[in-house]
């Protein structure tokens, strides 16, 4: 069986703890080794993308059919490897292992790498919003995990202002203080595109449906300073 999105039965052995587990369910291999080499990072961050969210869809209570579809709605799964996702799909919804032990393990992995736990959990308010809603649950779900990955107060904010609306919604995607000047807000702007441009989605190694992330969030900061250049020039 092919592994193209997930990276190859091989990655369980490297991968280890409750993730590598889960993987090994799958893939039939003993684990024993718990640090993760870097090549094998792109294998990690599915992996931990496809548990969390199968963890995600029973938040709510209600688990829906079309989950994996739903997946595939946010990455571009290739066809060999959508047996291989849905049967670690399912066996994540049945795993006695918690959503926190997964989350603290990723976090853990990338513990010097604060961009890509931001790219997981940005992946997982995508896969939520996949059936057109956020339900009270999921939300609970998505910042425990934000807090278990190091993102808690303002930078939760920001980042959960990119996927759901609310009341300054524009200020908090940049991060900004609303009586910020026009230079701040047009140089925090900037440096945000910069920053999150996707071509260092690439650079970091990930999956290339990751990308699809760098593109989402780049629209996001350019929409909410789009809306607030409108509203100062009609204030």
């Amino acid at each position: 069986m092919a592994y193209g999105l997930i990276g190859g039965a091989g990655v369980g052995f490297a991968l280890g703890g409750p993730l590598g587990a889960l993987f090994g369910a799958l893939a039939g291999h003993a684990l024993d080794r718990l640090l993760l080499a870097p090549a094998e990072k792109p294998a990690a961050f599915s992996v931990a993308l496809i548990a969390l969210s199968a963890k995600m869809a029973k938040a709510d209570g209600v688990v829906v059919p079309a989950e994996v579809e739903a997946f595939r709605e946010v990455f571009d799964i290739p066809p060999e490897d959508l047996d291989a996702v849905a049967r670690l799909f399912n066996l994540a919804k049945q795993d006695t292992a918690g959503f926190d032990s997964y989350a603290r393990q990723v976090a853990q992995m990338f513990a010097d790498d604060p961009d890509t736990r931001e790219d997981l959990l940005d992946a997982l308010f995508h896969v939520a919003k996949a059936d057109h809603a956020l339900h009270e649950k999921e939300l609970v779900f998505l910042e425990e995990v934000a807090r278990i990955l190091g993102f808690t107060g303002a930078a939760y904010a920001r980042i959960e202002a990119r996927h759901v609306r609310r009341p300054g919604d524009p200020y908090a995607v940049l991060d900004l203080d609303p009586e910020a000047s026009d230079e701040e807000v047009k140089a925090r702007w900037r440096a945000l595109v910069a920053s999150h441009h996707p071509d260092k989605i690439a650079g970091r190694g990930l999956p290339p449906a990751a990308i699809k992330l760098a593109n989402d969030r780049v629209a996001a900061l350019n929409a909410a300073y789009s809306l607030i250049t409108r509203q100062r020039r009609l204030a």
